[in-house]
């Protein structure tokens, strides 16, 4: 059991990224500010848009970013997979490079765990008061769906299995076996974490998502991709 006086800073950041150039320096920046932060591994997934040779710069402005290159484009999943294997620190977050999810709620995040409570900790949209940028209708319903359908293979009540904050116990995330390459990481955390009995909980996070004309990279192809992971794992 994790004690609950778990000194920081304790948490690796496990930020995949893919030509994002306009929003990284910015994420990166915000990352780092917070206290529970020991490492920053960055895995830049074949970027063609200058974000390399920004992520080279601050890179060697600060030791705790950590950098490595995929040859070519691969995904978020195996983006993560290569982060993953990478980590030095007790608890690990994933963290996307756009602005959609907040640093500042890490320290929220991971509290389940320092009490000693939780394995692990997916963060959710739809609970608690935060804000929520009004977005797209059907993108709701879909990730509505996707829950529903991953909470019924996996027995867990999630509310929000997409969502990208999803903190482990670092020893418990080595020993899941990642497969998924895209998108579909995030309904085989879910499945696999089930599979193995860790301790999950949920903690609200605030989500400032942006339209495809600022970046916005899912489409209709990864909902299916979602299906197919959520029954295969």
């Amino acid at each position: 059991m994790m004690p609950t006086n778990f000194p920081m800073p304790c948490l690796a950041v496990l930020m995949p990224v893919f030509n994002e150039a306009a929003t990284v320096e910015t994420i990166i920046a915000r990352v780092l500010e917070q206290r529970c932060v020991a490492e920053l591994i960055i895995v830049d997934d074949c970027s063609t848009d200058g974000t390399r040779a920004l992520l080279e710069k601050l890179a060697a402005a600060d030791p705790r970013i950590r950098l490595h290159f995929h040859s070519a484009n691969q995904g978020k999943g195996a983006a993560t997979r290569t982060a993953i294997s990478e980590i030095k620190a007790p608890l690990a977050i994933i963290q996307d490079a756009d602005l959609e999810y907040d640093p500042a709620e890490y320290e929220a995040l991971i509290a389940p765990i320092l009490q000693g409570k939780a394995d692990a900790v997916f963060g959710s949209r739809f609970i608690g008061g935060h804000a929520h940028r009004v977005l797209y209708f059907w993108h709701m319903i879909g990730n509505k769906g996707l829950t529903l359908l991953s909470n019924m293979f996996t027995n867990l009540n999630l509310s929000d299995m997409e969502c990208c904050y999803k903190v482990f116990v670092s020893e418990k995330l080595r020993a899941i076996p990642i497969t998924e390459n895209g998108f579909g990481i995030e309904p085989e955390l879910a499945a696999k974490s089930a599979r193995m009995g860790l301790r999950i909980y949920e903690v609200g996070v605030s989500y400032s998502g942006r339209t495809y004309a600022e970046g916005k990279k899912i489409t209709w192809q990864d909902g299916f991709r979602a299906l197919y992971a959520i029954i295969k794992a």
